[in-house]
């Protein structure tokens, strides 16, 4: 059945979640404070009934969730008021399996609740329910309300109101404007019963059973078929996610660009991966596109090749190894150093005290000598246990590949877990003290996070500076969707810290050598637009060179319909300067659903 994630959270739901349904009732309902559906839904996000009784709500049952802990039906009055802001349909939590069926009218006697989904501290819209259901069914087989058609003429351009300062910036108490903001528009259409036909799918179906479609095909669409999100004021007001009543099963396994032709429909959902969500009672038909794994071209000669690849937890028990290799072979034509983050210690998640990646490094290396690549060299230095964040036990850490017969790693002794790297300057020249070697590792802005590995390295007679980065995560950030508007980014604090110490790291070596070739590169998990990349950018000692392309080319991660920059590659002013540089971002990951990490790999060729 359709995701467990479905499971609700938080303690404002412990109370309904341990209730039990009635039995459903067959005599006449008693007839007192009776209120609408339009009444409990009110005008804004929250009820004016919240935590009241409610007694013999009308409506018609226009869906069943049976499965998961959020069991329960959706009810629609066909005889709606005549104010567009407020909702006609709303969720029946039951607990457990209803007992009700599609077009039966019932009346529902409970209390009026706000989920909110993941918990208030998520900073998640509410979810308004009745629950503690007493349920009187008064006759079967009534027509469905017709769906709420939604589409690119319905949803508005604006993507919120800005939130109540007085209230923290939260929008739960402003007026609904449905015909003016797009989160207006769908909240006045929670719980009920909606459709939208023909959508293009932009981003592809997850393990989950989901996948996000937009509305609006015009809406900085990519020449791939996804939707390109390009800054914190340009929100992408047509995508929506599509979940299923139905048995995963008989989900359609979509990649971007595919299309859901004919009708989708069913209620429109909140919840605390996507937030507006259509759990469709009825699936279109998935027409497949033509959408193929991108090659890059191969490095000329006097090239330098460098690439960045989060593998995402790779660890020897996993049995990607032969796709991942296929994909630095072949898709990235073997470049001549990769940049690896999320390789895992040699036992994985297993927390026992492991460090040490060799057997995950090597059997990569075997993986790709096997698919007809260079038999690369690597370098890396092992984290403190449990120490750098990820998964417990994982110890991820970057790694550099390099093909040796084409260039070289200058060894410096001195590089440990906790020994901070620095630079020298030795007959004109920077020259790091230790290489491989970890930046600042002591600094608090790398507290639960990957310390920063540089290396040197000589191509042609030249020297090249590596810094392989994997900033903090956006894990704890408000989602689009929030009740906050703007949302709150709360984890660009430490990735800000982060960010300053790798600038300052690049300044030294500038500072030493003004005509460094210097490349800081990996997951840093923020945009090219954030002001994370500004940081890391500093007064011009780094600049990210996927601005190099293209706005609608500018996507390594697809993340809720929107495709985004999480990784990039940033170079020196020797190197952007000299104008003789070629950067790709090789899509053949966020786009698909059977990819082996949720992030396209860059390589960036260069004449040092």
């Amino acid at each position: 059945m359709p995701s467990k994630r479905t499971a609700r959270i938080g303690a404002l739901t412990v109370a309904a979640v341990c209730s039990t349904v009635s039995a459903v009732v067959l005599t006449a309902p008693a007839h007192a404070d009776t209120v609408h559906i339009h009444d409990i839904q009110g005008t804004t996000r929250t009820s004016p009934y919240a935590g009241q009784k409610v007694t013999d709500v009308a409506g018609i049952v226009t869906a069943l969730r049976t499965y998961g802990s959020s069991r329960g039906f959706w009810i629609q009055d066909p005889t709606p008021d005549t104010d567009p802001a407020t909702s006609e349909g709303v969720f029946v939590f039951t607990s457990s399996t209803p007992k009700v069926a599609v077009g039966d009218s019932v009346t529902v006697t409970g209390t009026v609740s706000e989920y909110v989904p993941g918990g208030a501290s998520s900073g998640n819209q509410s979810l308004t329910e009745i629950t503690k259901p007493t349920i009187t069914v008064l006759s079967s087989g009534n027509a469905v309300p017709a769906p709420t058609v939604i589409n690119s003429r319905s949803v508005p351009a604006a993507y919120a109101p800005a939130g109540d300062t007085a209230a923290s910036g939260s929008i739960n108490a402003l007026t609904l404007e449905p015909k003016k903001y797009a989160l207006d528009y769908y909240e006045s259409l929670e719980g009920m019963n909606v459709q939208v036909a023909d959508t293009r799918v932009v981003t592809a179906t997850d393990p989950y059973s989901e996948l996000w479609v937009t509305v609006k095909p015009h809406e900085n669409v990519t020449r791939r078929g996804g939707t390109i999100y390009g800054a914190y004021t340009s929100q992408n007001t047509g995508r929506l996610q599509i979940q299923s009543l139905g048995s995963t099963a008989d989900f359609p396994v979509a990649n971007v660009g595919d299309k859901l032709a004919g009708t989708t429909a069913g209620p429109l959902d909140y919840n605390q991966f996507g937030g507006y969500t259509l759990v469709a009672s009825q699936l279109g038909t998935l027409e497949k596109g033509d959408l193929k794994r991108e090659t890059t071209r191969k490095q000329s000669r006097g090239e330098l090749a460098v690439a960045t690849y989060n593998v995402e937890n790779l660890d020897p028990g996993d049995g990607t190894f032969a796709a991942h290799a296929a994909a630095i072979v072949n898709n990235l034509q073997s470049p001549d150093i990769v940049s690896l983050e999320e390789i895992q210690d040699n036992n994985g998640a297993t927390d026992d005290g492991t460090v040490a990646a060799d057997q995950t490094v090597t059997k990569l290396i075997d993986a790709i000598v096997a698919a007809g690549g260079p038999k690369y060299d690597w370098r890396s230095i092992d984290p403190v246990n449990d120490k750098d964040g990820g998964e417990p036990g994982g110890n991820i850490r970057q790694v550099f590949l390099f093909n040796p017969e084409r260039v070289s790693f200058t060894d410096r002794a001195g590089g440990d877990s906790t020994t901070p790297v620095g630079v020298t300057k030795v007959h004109g020249k920077a020259q790091l003290t230790a290489s491989p070697g970890r930046i600042d590792p002591a600094n608090t802005a790398w507290t639960s996070s990957r310390k920063p590995l540089a290396g040197e390295f000589v191509f042609r007679g030249k020297t090249v500076f590596v810094i392989a980065n994997h900033l903090n995560s956006k894990g704890g950030d408000q989602g689009l969707t929030a009740q906050y508007q703007p949302p709150a980014r709360s984890s660009e604090t430490q990735r800000h810290l982060q960010a300053t110490a790798v600038n300052s790291f690049v300044t030294e070596i500038l500072k030493a050598q003004k005509n460094a070739d210097v490349l800081a590169l990996g997951d840093m998990n923020d945009f090219e637009f954030s002001d994370t990349t500004k940081i890391l950018e500093g007064d011009g000692e780094l600049w990210s060179a996927i601005k190099s392309l293209p706005k609608s080319e500018r996507y390594t991660y697809d993340y809720q319909g929107n495709q985004q920059v999480l990784d990039q590659i940033l170079v020196s002013p020797s190197i952007r300067k000299g104008c003789d540089f070629d950067y790709d971002s090789v899509h053949v990951n966020s786009e698909f659903s059977d990819q082996i990490s949720d992030h396209d790999p860059q390589v960036l060729r260069f004449r040092p």
